[in-house]
């Protein structure tokens, strides 16, 4: 029955999905799990009243970080050239109209995001500088925003963001706004932020107690609304506050053991980001973060984030990950640099551009001014070049060393779709050598291009939309297909062995991918020499059986020659040599355009096929051996 179901999947996949309509499903939510460790909360009344400190501003900065802040900018040029860059975006958000309510499909993200980089810009430049024009464009971005007549609790990420921004702007030049003013951004943030997110005045929204980014975003939102107005009404913000302590941790396991963020890099940004400046606001306000900063695997995080930063500019882009990053300095692993003091994490050359070179800056570089200037280099960790990191989507990293002009760059996965922003791509890999990225993750598309059609992106179950789509299923990624069918959404592939030595490797486990298809499926990747690395499969099949597709996705040209296949691209070749079935020879599909209108247009994208029937397979083993090497 499973086999017959899959079958009428790939059909529904491929045939019918173009010319149909499908009603949405949605996945059972998943019970929190209470094993996990807890974070302090202290949290009263009592408590804040007498530890939350009474002036302001108490957001990030406080008196006495606000005077080492102003001192730092005269005499530390990191600091000082990312004031420079500070001031210069708050001046051209002078020359921006207003802000309006206006949604996107059914998010007013962009409007709640836009503000709270505003605040941060605006509200920075005031608390340095006390500027009457900046301080009269915060007052009025205050007005504007507070008088919307909702900030969009449907979609609670678009309260968290903008309650964040206005108390960062309320809070930042609280001394010299008008007094009506405070009262109306103080009301908003109780009426428009707070208090919808308290379910018929007491039960707790669904975020709260998450595992993804959105309990680390609408939590940190709610914390920094609720300390804004701790003495307008106590109860609330105490409330609300230690209603965080407690969910906190659903969304921090995620990190543990090692560090790595199952939803990828630059979801990482999102929710750590968020994480960070939360950290900042508890121990400025109230002098202590409460166990937040050292959760495990939270602080090893940083090495993750380094880590999917490949030498091309490009992400390792898996789960709904951004391809590449942006020139400007990393100001969330700018926090890490600073607790920590090691200067791998701390992006000075970037930081040191030219502040009118760099790109507009983020949302969070405001309050990221602070850590900068809170950072003392100390005891350097390296980063490793063979690295692994379990979790809920463990993955693998192999680099060269700085001074390797090969640039090389490898990253494989385990994982299952059931992971937050998670895709069908257990023991797919990513490869990059001499700086041309030759294997390639199709990565994300825009979710709302989807939405406004009736997609329904969002259900994990087997059966979902979701998983027909080249990004997210594993036609579209380098990994291993059997029968031409979808992974098993829960089968989770895991890491089983790995070795950081001098020919670093490490084995997944994806048996579990392809239950009562296959009887073993076991992936080994080994960085073999400077230029190369070795893919090979380990597969016992099962009666079930009838093809083993062995994939990888490229956007380079291929020429299919005896023994493999050449690869070009930018004036490079990569030599693929099929080592174990040389009778069998490759063929290559050209997903330019892709299968589906829904799916993401990218440019000469083909996937490169080595099809085993199991009438090659003897005793019910094979192993499929693939290197791929510089030419």
């Amino acid at each position: 029955m499973k086999n017959m179901f899959r079958a009428l999947k790939l059909f529904f996949m491929l045939v019918l999905i173009p010319t149909m309509s499908i009603a949405c499903t949605t996945s059972k939510e998943e019970e929190p799990n209470n094993d996990i460790p807890k974070l302090d909360n202290p949290i009263t009344v009592n408590y804040l009243q007498e530890n939350l400190i009474k002036s302001h501003p108490r957001l990030v900065m406080n008196p006495t970080i606000q005077s080492n802040l102003k001192q730092k900018i005269e005499t530390d040029p990191v600091v000082k050239n990312m004031y420079e860059a500070i001031k210069i975006n708050a001046t051209n958000i002078l020359d921006e109209p207003l802000l309006e309510r206006k949604k996107i499909g059914r998010r007013l993200l962009s409007v709640s995001r836009e503000m709270l980089y505003r605040m941060n810009m605006l509200g920075m430049v005031y608390a340095m500088e006390k500027d009457e024009k900046i301080l009269d464009r915060i007052n009025q971005e205050l007005l504007k925003v507070s008088n919307f007549s909702d900030w969009n609790p449907s979609h609670y990420l678009d309260v968290a963001e903008m309650a964040m921004a206005v108390a960062i702007g309320l809070d930042w030049s609280y001394a010299d706004l008008p007094q009506e003013t405070i009262n109306i951004a103080e009301k908003a943030l109780i009426e428009k932020g707070i208090e919808p997110s308290w379910i018929n005045g007491e039960k707790n929204a669904s975020w709260a107690k998450g595992n993804n980014n959105w309990n680390q975003v609408c939590n940190g939102g709610m914390i920094a609304a609720s300390l804004m107005i701790a003495e307008k009404d106590p109860e609330l913000a105490a409330k609300t506050i230690s209603r965080a302590l407690d969910g906190l941790p659903y969304s921090l396991e995620e990190y543990m053991p090692d560090g790595v963020y199952p939803e990828g890099s630059t979801y990482w940004g999102y929710g750590t980001g968020f994480s960070v400046v939360t950290i900042a606001m508890l121990e400025s306000a109230l002098g202590s973060d409460f166990g937040y900063a050292d959760y495990p695997g939270f602080k090893e995080s940083a090495v993750f984030r380094v880590l999917c930063n490949a030498p091309s500019g490009w992400y390792y882009n898996f789960a709904d990950c951004g391809d590449k990053r942006g020139k400007n300095g990393d100001i969330i692993l700018a926090w890490f640099a600073a607790n920590t003091g090691n200067k791998e994490f701390f992006e000075k050359d970037r930081f040191l551009m030219p502040a009118d070179k760099m790109n507009k800056l983020s949302r969070l570089d405001g309050a990221g001014l602070v850590w900068l200037s809170q950072y003392e280099e100390g005891n350097m960790n390296e980063v490793p070049i063979a690295w692994k990191g379990e979790g809920a989507n463990p993955i693998v990293v192999f680099k060269s060393k700085e001074d390797d002009p090969h640039n090389y760059y490898f990253g494989g996965k385990g994982g299952s779709g059931t992971v937050n922003h998670g895709n069908m791509d257990g023991g797919s890999f990513i490869f990059e050598l001499n700086d041309v990225r030759w294997v390639i993750d199709p990565g994300n598309q825009a979710y709302h291009d989807l939405e406004k059609t009736g997609f329904n992106l969002w259900s994990k179950s087997q059966d979902s939309e979701r998983w027909t789509l080249l990004t997210k299923n594993n036609f579209g990624h380098s990994t291993i297909t059997v029968n031409n069918q979808l992974h098993l959404v829960d089968g989770k592939s895991t890491i089983v062995d790995f070795n950081d030595g001098e020919q670093p490797y490490a084995v997944i486990d994806m048996t579990p991918t392809f239950e009562g298809l296959l009887a073993k499926a076991h992936r080994k990747f080994t960085k073999d020499s400077s230029v190369s690395i070795l893919i090979e499969d380990d597969i016992e099949t099962t009666d079930s059986t009838e093809i083993i597709t062995w994939q990888l996705m490229t956007t380079s040209d291929v020429e299919l020659v005896n023994g493999g296949a050449i690869l070009t691209q930018d004036g490079k070749q990569l030599k693929l040599e099929n080592i174990s079935h040389p009778n069998l020879t490759l063929s290559v599909v050209s997903l330019d355009p892709p299968p589906l209108e829904l799916d993401r247009h990218i440019a000469g994208l083909k996937r490169i096929e080595l099809r085993i029937p199991a009438s090659e397979v003897e005793n019910k083993s094979t192993k499929i051996k693939v290197r791929l090497v510089e030419n």
